[in-house]
């Protein structure tokens, strides 16, 4: 039965988003970086790391090279064909863990309230007072550049403003008619908060978490053009901007392809961000 329950709320969800036609633009863009981050060994002409020095006589889109070369020679549509590999493994995972630490700590603030609040909002005040980017470069720079460390960087940083939103909406649920009978019937605060209070959340939260998927892959573009993403030579949509960017005078596609990629999956997070906003008001 709590199979059939689930089955249903999510085609019920799938059906309500097939209704907006926001949300179906930003699932298909999505969707596509999935696709192609899946398939990027059938679907990638050339090595990424490769370089065909005689491309570089004439590095412009051509038969051969659809988007042309980078000032290295390398295939532009391979590189950011293998480049959303980079920003789909490693965002998902940030933001993921982002949510679970996030999500405990909202959780007992807002449910324990007295100290464990106070502890939970003082901490989370101090990061939150840095500017973002500051502290992605506080991090990286002193963890060193590498998938691991831009994910322990988007924990660090994103954690707490999670915090801040399951902590407002935990204090307000808290209060519900469902908390006092799960507490009459002698259920743990781990179940409350978990089973009881966090799924009457999911709503707020699931469109948060589709922006903040848009976020940390602009933060994954920035660090790369800082040349604090990952190390070279592997493919990262921000780093080919770095590299090709002081020639954008003479040859603006090798820096405008790769930031269109970045732009297209920020566009695609927040346009299903918007449809699951209509959902939630639906539901």
């Amino acid at each position: 039965m709590a199979n059939d329950g689930i089955i249903a709320l999510t085609w019920n969800r799938v059906r309500l988003l097939k209704e907006s036609p926001v949300g179906m633009i930003g699932a298909f863009l999505v969707l596509f970086w999935i696709f192609v981050a899946i398939f990027a060994p059938l679907l990638s002409p050339f090595d990424p790391n490769a370089s065909n020095m005689d491309a570089l006589i004439d590095p412009t889109p051509s038969a051969v090279n659809w988007l042309g070369t980078d000032n290295q020679g390398r295939d532009i549509v391979s590189r950011i064909v293998w480049g959303s590999r980079t920003v789909l493994q490693v965002a998902p995972v940030a933001v993921l863990c982002a949510y679970v630490v996030g999500c405990m700590l909202g959780l007992m603030a807002g449910y324990y309230r007295g100290w464990v609040d106070q502890l939970v909002n003082r901490v989370s005040d101090v990061v939150l007072s840095f500017p973002a980017i500051v502290l992605y470069i506080i991090v990286i720079m002193k963890l060193g550049p590498s998938a691991l460390n831009i994910i322990i960087a988007v924990i660090f940083i994103s954690s707490p403003q999670i915090t801040r939103i399951v902590r407002g909406m935990t204090l307000e649920l808290r209060e519900r008619e469902y908390v006092a009978a799960a507490k009459m019937r002698g259920e743990s605060a781990f179940y409350i908060m978990l089973v009881e209070i966090l799924p009457n959340a999911r709503g707020p939260l699931i469109v948060d978490a589709c922006l903040r998927m848009g976020y940390t892959t602009i933060a994954i573009g920035v660090l790369g053009f800082l040349g604090l993403g990952l190390p070279p030579p592997d493919p990262d949509w921000g780093g080919m901007v770095k590299d090709t960017y002081a020639m954008m005078s003479v040859y603006p596609h090798m820096s405008l392809f790769p930031a269109g990629a970045i732009t297209s999956l920020v566009v695609g997070f927040s346009l299903l961000a918007d449809g699951m906003r209509e959902i939630s008001i639906r539901d």
